[in-house]
């Protein structure tokens, strides 16, 4: 079985090989990224995480109480279904959801995408596990995890995808989640996260497993 960072890597090269200039660029933008810490306003291990209620593709509210309730609560924030990154992780994650639910623990995912009709006919809907709109990235900014998208990538989505973010998302087509995944205890106290500012890279599902029973063995 591939790792996600298998996974990620050879979309990588397959994205390196169409469109190497781009990638050029954005090898570059990330590195900066990096230089100047972006990411690091993230709530971090040992502190309460934000409370929020949003709205599930179905139209249900969904709240963080609610999900801590029963127990540990992994959260992770992603783009949108249009973002073939967040597409591998979405399914490396469904297939350790059974892991998830072995360690007492339930997995929310949450994006900025509108819960419309679109989101029925994805693969995303298939999913067996919360999917939640955060409209405008506003759980996302109180996570610290909000980020003001490039031009760069902002033009590349519109000129060589045609995607109109501010459309998809039915808000702000310029800021997007950092994909970062928290692991909350069931007193919502972070106990693990990840978090890069390069989407490219993703936490490793089995990393997240890890955290769990380490949890679970206390």
């Amino acid at each position: 079985m591939t790792t996600l960072k298998q996974q990620t890597d050879a979309q990588i090269e397959k994205s390196r090989q169409a469109k190497p200039e781009f990638m050029q660029s954005m090898d570059e933008l990330m590195a900066k990224a990096h230089e100047f810490e972006q990411g690091s306003d993230a709530i971090d291990v040992g502190q309460q995480a934000p409370k929020f209620t949003l709205p599930s593709a179905q139209g249900q509210q969904v709240s963080l109480t609610e999900l801590c309730a029963k127990g540990p609560v992994v959260v992770t924030f992603y783009r949108g279904d249009w973002c073939p990154y967040c597409n591998l992780q979405l399914r490396a994650l469904q297939s350790v959801l059974d892991d998830i639910h072995a360690a007492g623990a339930e997995l929310v995912a949450i994006s900025p995408q509108v819960p419309d009709d679109s989101l029925s006919e994805s693969e995303i809907s298939q999913l067996a596990f919360t999917v939640l709109s955060d409209q405008d990235a506003q759980v996302a900014a109180s996570y610290g995890v909000a980020w003001e998208v490039p031009e760069l990538i902002l033009q590349h989505m519109r000129k060589d995808r045609g995607l109109d973010l501010a459309n998809i998302n039915n808000g702000n087509g310029s800021v997007l989640p950092i994909p970062a995944t928290f692991i909350l205890n069931a007193q919502g106290e972070v106990i693990w996260r990840f978090v890069d500012v390069d989407y490219r890279t993703r936490a490793e599902p089995a990393d997240i497993i890890a955290a769990l029973k380490a949890e679970q063995d206390k």
